[in-house]
């Protein structure tokens, strides 16, 4: 599309300015049509970036530069005005000097391509709580991932003032004149994504991935929402929002009432499985939100509403099976694009952990003939797929609600061997922003180094919260006190990955975990089952509906035993994590305070 009529002062004013630095052969509004969309499709088969699937309507295969295959976090700064505002667990820039680097490297680096201007917009348009932007970019595939993605084009540009993030990238390739271009076209050697909170905007150089150069994602959805949505907080006496890693669910049981739910893992945790849930007890139903992230706001009449504010999945493709998630795998089945998955000879994809063995033939995600003989694997074990949401057979019909979701209850989770039982409900709305600061997985040898090493990841925000963690626990609590207090949701840690003395798994996990949201549904409606421990209230053993299972009853004991001496380890290790932290609210230091009181151990903050 050509340059539209109707633009913004201040958007026309930026695209100007990015098209002086950046010096493209072209510029192209993007409407958002399929029209648009198979033209630049064309072009990237044409180019060889994509490769049609013949088993899968509408789907292509794309496989990156082997330099290129994941987020790049050594790369990623939070370039606050104030070096404290970012904190501890973010990199920091000075943003005047990370400009000045930026447009250095940016001078001509369209040079010989084509320069799309793509508005969009996060959330459901016409949703108070949505979110305008526009990203810059001279990467074909980025536009029709986030054309998935988000919502873009005419639709938004019609609604859109000068209140919109601006945010250019480039894969800092630029091509002289008769020079021919290669598939994947980026910059190994110099590549940054740089966030401006204060401003906001932001500014990616040199990546093609997904991550790094889709900036509505991880990008505008937490590390920029994060931080917007802190400040408007603070402007605002009785609203407020939180951007979240969270995966939002409606949960139905038979007969009865949806029931929302919102849930923080890390990842390799079971988010999208978990989302995407197909349950093991008859009459149940789960309706999927959204997978991966969640603005939840504080409503009108004080309840917590979340929606999602992407319209597609950006999933990891290696482990999801027809017995993992069997939606997914429905989800994927047309208008999908694979990048870094192994092809078959016929035109289909597969990745280790699909279920079934790989077929003779088969190319590996670098484009190479491979074999089980080849020491390696054949997708990379970061392999993605980006479809829209509107495919998955069990979206929730309100999950384009401009009001978004009543949620009534949230979920903390990792892997966890040892320690935390299957699920503990916390005492209170403090009680639960300690639970979900504490959030930890164990590593395994392959990943860290040391194997059973806990890695805090607190609220599953550690690689995406735009300012300072310990100042992410204080929204978390500001929030808490804005909601109706008989309308806030109650709060809980859940942990599928406790082993036994023997190393196996206690919990079958998948399907069956609705038997662990179904404890949290009686919960809500006022249903007893429970029983006070030191860590929290747990259900008893007889309270989980176990029908159709073979669990023998040691192993839901097992599942559910406070190891008292685990969690006094556990208490000071988190007392050493806050102090690490630095200004963790006084709230939370009480919670871990209480914590080792019961636990009859000498707190290691303030002494007993």
């Amino acid at each position: 599309m050509s340059d539209p009529k109707a633009v913004p002062a201040r958007l026309r004013a930026w695209v100007a300015e990015v098209r002086a630095l950046v010096r493209p052969a072209a510029v192209h509004w993007c409407d958002g049509s399929q029209a648009e969309a198979d033209e630049l499709c064309r072009r990237l088969v044409a180019n060889g970036t994509f490769a049609p699937l013949a088993r899968r309507p509408g789907s292509f295969l794309a496989r990156s530069h082997p330099g290129d295959v994941a987020r790049v976090e050594d790369r990623t700064f939070i370039c606050s005005d104030s070096r404290d505002d970012a904190g501890p667990t973010n990199n920091w820039r000075d943003p005047a000097e990370m400009k000045r680097q930026l447009a250095e490297l940016s001078a001509g680096c369209m040079a010989g391509r084509t320069m799309y201007v793509i508005p969009y917009r996060m959330g459901p348009i016409g949703s108070p709580y949505g979110r305008d932007a526009v990203q810059i970019t001279d990467s074909p595939y980025v536009v029709v991932s986030m054309r998935t993605m988000t919502r873009i084009g005419d639709a938004v540009l019609a609604r859109m003032g000068d209140d919109f993030v601006p945010c250019l990238h480039s894969v800092g390739a630029p091509l002289a004149p008769g020079q021919a271009d290669v598939p994947w076209p980026c910059n190994t050697e110099q590549r940054f994504i740089a966030h401006f909170p204060d401003e906001p905007s932001i500014w990616s150089y040199g990546s093609g991935y997904g991550g790094n150069a889709l900036l509505g994602k991880k990008c505008l959805a937490l590390r920029i929402a994060s931080a917007m949505a802190r400040r408007d907080t603070a402007g605002d006496t009785r609203g407020g929002w939180l951007a979240e890693h969270m995966l939002v669910l409606g949960l139905t049981p038979p007969g009865g009432a949806t029931v929302y739910v919102a849930a923080a893992f890390p990842s390799a945790c079971g988010k999208t499985n978990l989302a995407m849930l197909e349950p093991a007890l008859p009459g149940w139903t789960v309706r999927c939100v959204g997978d991966d992230i969640a603005w939840l706001h504080v409503a009108a009449d004080g309840s917590l509403r979340a929606i999602n504010p992407e319209a597609g999945f950006f999933g990891v493709a290696p482990g999801t099976s027809w017995a993992s998630n069997p939606h997914a795998m429905e989800t994927i089945a047309r208008d999908t694009i694979f990048t870094n998955v192994a092809a078959t000879t016929d035109g289909d994809v597969w990745w280790e952990g699909m279920g079934s063995d790989p077929p003779a033939g088969l190319i590996d995600w670098t484009g190479r003939a491979w074999s089980p003989a080849a020491g390696k694997p054949a997708a990379h074990p970061n392999a993605r797929y980006t479809v829209g949401a509107a495919q998955c057979p069990i979206i929730d019909p309100r999950w384009e609600d401009p009001e978004g979701v009543p949620i009534s209850a949230i979920l903390f989770g990792g892997r966890r061997a040892r320690v935390m039982p299957l699920v503990v409900e916390a005492n209170s709305w403090e009680h639960g922003v300690f639970l979900g600061s504490t959030i930890a997985s164990e590593t395994t040898a392959a990943a860290q180094g040391a194997t059973g090493r806990l890695r805090r990841d607190p609220f599953a925000m550690l690689p995406f919260c735009g300012y300072h963690m310990a100042d992410h626990f204080a929204q978390w609590l500001e929030i808490g006190r804005r909601l109706d207090p008989a309308k806030r949701p109650r709060m809980y840690a859940v942990n599928w990955f406790r082993k036994g003395a023997d190393g196996t798994f206690l919990w079958p996990g998948f399907g069956d975990n609705v038997r662990v949201l179904k404890w949290i549904c009686d919960r809500l409606a006022g249903r007893d089952g429970a029983r006070t421990t030191a860590i929290g209230i747990e259900p008893r053993p007889e309270a989980l509906d176990l029908s159709g299972m073979t669990l023998p009853p040691h192993r839901i004991e097992d599942l559910l035993a406070v190891d008292v001496p685990g969690w006094r380890t556990e208490a000071e290790h988190i007392a050493e994590d806050y102090r690490d932290l630095g200004r963790v609210p006084a709230a939370l230091w009480r919670e871990r305070d209480a914590l080792a009181e019961r636990l009859g151990v000498i707190s290691a903050h303030g002494g007993r």
